[in-house]
């Protein structure tokens, strides 16, 4: 009888601490940045399910059933990538997603117009719906999408009203219109993607390709892009091909520059390959010039370059004098807004729980472009763990209680 007593005494005490375990995470002690609601401060983050319920000070950890032990390291929204490469179909050799976005904090990835509207059903095919990184998607102008070489420059291939219409039909996953590698001297390709982003009601983000003499940075800014649309490349010095946006003699930002941007267009850094130099950006930032959104360009060739991943490249803005709570910003806050998904890159209580929380290592690090300019820094940012829609999807030193990591299949977006 004794015996019985006890095991109904332990039952009922298992399910009275089952009622009083209300969150399914709580994360505890974190420094948390999180530009939308101008948070940065220690606080707790409790998640039930999918969701953020609460963000405050002193949670009670024993009101989840797991603790993210986040004291000493930063806790902000999942990072946006802006601007990266994932459809292995078209562009062999590059990354599918998951196994390089969440161990960075990378929550959403944005494909820089990989597919066009007739390569776009495979690329969802293949990356989309098999991704656990939400990937989005810039739809490029030209129907083939980043098919290379002749395809590129055909003209026949941009079609404003399919794309827009195209992308209208797939506004769960398709954000914005993409123009890049267009070489001829003429604007087709800019006016076309233009008009795709104003029947969808989308913006455009441009990638200049390499036209002798340079298109007019000026022209395009006031000329054809609207309020909204992005340049990306931001930095690129690329000689007579591209024009650059900091005079290459005098060092100076060029005043239409700091004016496009008054305007509302947006500067991203698309950091990749060759796409990114010092001799830009350093004097940019020293003139009070900041880039709207710090992205990769993540493609093969750019991972195993100066790029790395997008933990390198905000570590390199810290480096040239961008704080934090900036760099935050504009990898989470900034990027959702460009995109008109409000509903990402915060912490705000209902939101999904897209999470990443860092360490600032501390040691010798070097920061280089591929011109070889090289920036030594004591400082670089670490991924220590990466929630996604309320599941612990990366974690780097087992900082939960219990040590558990949980992935899910094809729930995109």
């Amino acid at each position: 009888m004794k015996k019985l007593f006890l095991i109904i005494l332990t039952v009922c005490a298992f399910k009275l601490s089952g009622y009083a375990q209300t969150y399914s995470i709580v994360i505890k002690g974190g420094h948390v940045i999180d530009p939308v609601n101008n948070i940065n401060e220690v606080m707790d983050i409790a998640i039930s399910g999918d969701k953020i319920v609460r963000v405050a000070k002193n949670i009670d950890p024993k009101s989840a059933r797991q603790l993210v032990e986040a004291a000493g390291l930063y806790v902000t929204p999942g990072l946006i990538d802006i601007h990266s490469h994932n459809f292995h179909g078209i562009r062999a050799g590059d990354p599918v997603p998951d196994g390089f976005t969440f161990r960075t904090g990378i929550t959403t990835t944005v494909d820089a117009g990989s597919s066009g509207r007739k390569s776009f059903p495979r690329f969802k095919a293949e990356t989309i719906d098999r991704s656990e990184t939400r990937v989005l998607a810039w739809l490029n102008i030209v129907g083939e999408g980043y098919k290379g070489g002749a395809f590129e420059q055909d003209n026949n291939d941009m079609d404003s009203k399919l794309t827009g219409e195209f992308a209208i039909k797939n506004k769960e996953y398709i954000v914005g219109i993409k123009t890049a590698h267009y070489n001829r001297p003429d604007w087709v390709a800019v006016d076309r993607a233009v008009g795709a982003g104003k029947v969808a009601n989308i913006p455009v983000m441009v990638d200049f390709g390499g036209t002798v003499p340079a298109h007019s940075l000026e022209e395009l800014f006031f000329k054809h892009l609207r309020p909204g649309d992005v340049f990306t490349h931001c930095f690129a010095e690329l000689g007579a091909s591209r024009e650059s946006i900091v005079d290459p003699k005098t060092k100076k930002i060029k005043p239409f520059v700091v004016e496009a941007q008054k305007r509302g267009i947006l500067f991203d850094v698309g950091f990749g390959g060759i796409s990114f130099a010092y001799s830009q950006a350093i004097p940019a930032l020293e003139q009070g010039f900041y880039p709207n959104s710090i992205s990769t360009d993540m493609n093969k060739g750019a991972t195993n370059g100066a790029m790395k991943n997008i933990l390198d490249v905000m570590s390199k803005f810290i480096a040239m004098g961008m704080d934090l709570p900036a760099v935050v910003k504009a990898t989470t806050q900034n990027p959702a807004e460009q995109i008109n998904r409000s509903d990402l890159g915060t912490l705000s209580a209902g939101s999904i729980a897209d999470i990443a929380i860092f360490n600032m290592r501390e040691g010798r690090f070097g920061f280089w472009d591929y011109t070889g300019h090289k920036m030594n820094a004591n400082k670089k940012l670490e991924c220590e763990l990466t929630m996604r829609a309320g599941k612990i999807v990366y974690n780097l030193n087992g900082i939960t209680n219990p040590v558990v990591v949980t992935t899910r299949r094809g729930q995109n977006p």
